[in-house]
């Protein structure tokens, strides 16, 4: 049997206001399109539902039975089908799984965790690492929230640049390439190399930079993070090159030195990535907000 939730709605106005006519009014339809409803009402439950009692009507014990757990479905519809989109950020409890790159965490993550905490003492947030391969945790629900220097492609996930930081050399204080009056992209090619890749990847675009110059440089290892490549620049002569707004903070609590790239190099994007089922969200809407301010405040604004 196929149900009209239309007549939900009708039952419910007409348990409320014992009256077709009323029914009618509250529903904006005239009195026979509700006196047909009500026909069609009691053919499907096999109950008269009104009848008559001299010039009123009257419910039956089915109907008064029932008036409750009718009102409470319609309820229960209308707020799947018309959900409501205010959002009580004191009452709010849920779970938000953020996919950062480790240097956003460290550099932004406590920014966007005081701020949830100050707005929605109900919410946690869990920043997990990012994997060495691809993997579709967004699309799969896993992760809510992505930020690092990838523009997705699948066409169902959104992205939003909301952040840029150029890159600087890391090295350690006293490096040969400190003392000299200006580091040349001919001096920073001999120099000794380590990139950072969760791939173990030796090359990178600046490879290219360099190519574009005639250039080649010496990679002897790569780290998955910064955090682990910063040690082994801060005892040897190896320098990284990463972006300067992920690195400062961490660079001066190590001793290290921060020295401008003497490349062409386009600024390291910041993206922030969600699936399409979040977009009109308004938890995640709210989130996105305060994931913008966090790493905007401290990676700086991406440029006009």
């Amino acid at each position: 049997m196929q149900l009209d939730l239309n007549l939900l709605a009708a039952l419910d106005a007409l348990l409320e206001e014992g009256s077709v006519a009323a029914a009618a009014e509250r529903l904006h339809v005239t009195a026979p399109a509700m006196s047909r409803s009500l026909g069609r009402i009691r053919r499907t439950t096999g109950d008269q539902i009104l009848v008559r009692t001299g010039r009123t009507m009257t419910p039956t014990p089915y109907a008064i039975a029932v008036r409750e757990q009718v009102h409470d479905l319609l309820q229960q519809v209308q707020s799947v089908l018309a959900p409501s989109r205010e959002l009580d950020l004191t009452a709010l409890e849920r779970v938000f799984t953020l996919r950062w790159h480790d240097a956003l965490v460290a550099l932004s993550g406590p920014a966007l965790l005081a701020a949830v905490r100050e707005q929605a003492p109900g919410v946690r947030l869990r920043f997990i690492a990012e994997s060495h391969i691809d993997t579709p945790e967004l699309r799969r629900g896993e992760v809510d929230l992505a930020a690092d220097a990838n523009l997705p492609t699948a066409p169902e996930i959104r992205a939003e640049q909301v952040a840029e930081a150029h890159y600087v050399i890391v090295v350690r204080q006293g490096h040969p390439l400190t003392r000299v009056k200006a580091v040349t992209a001919v001096r920073y090619a001999a120099a000794e190399h380590l990139t950072v890749s969760r791939r173990g990847r030796l090359g990178d675009p600046l490879d290219d930079a360099l190519a574009r110059l005639g250039l080649t440089r010496h990679v002897v290892a790569t780290a998955p993070t910064e955090a682990a490549a910063f040690e082994f620049v801060r005892g040897s002569d190896l320098l990284v090159t990463a972006p300067e707004a992920t690195t400062r903070s961490a660079a001066a609590d190590l001793g290290l030195a921060l020295l401008p790239l003497p490349l062409d190099m386009p600024p390291a994007p910041v993206y922030l990535s969600w699936h399409q089922r979040y977009d009109t969200d308004p938890a995640h809407i709210w989130l996105r907000d305060l994931a913008r301010t966090a790493l905007v405040g401290k990676t700086g604004r991406k440029s006009a």
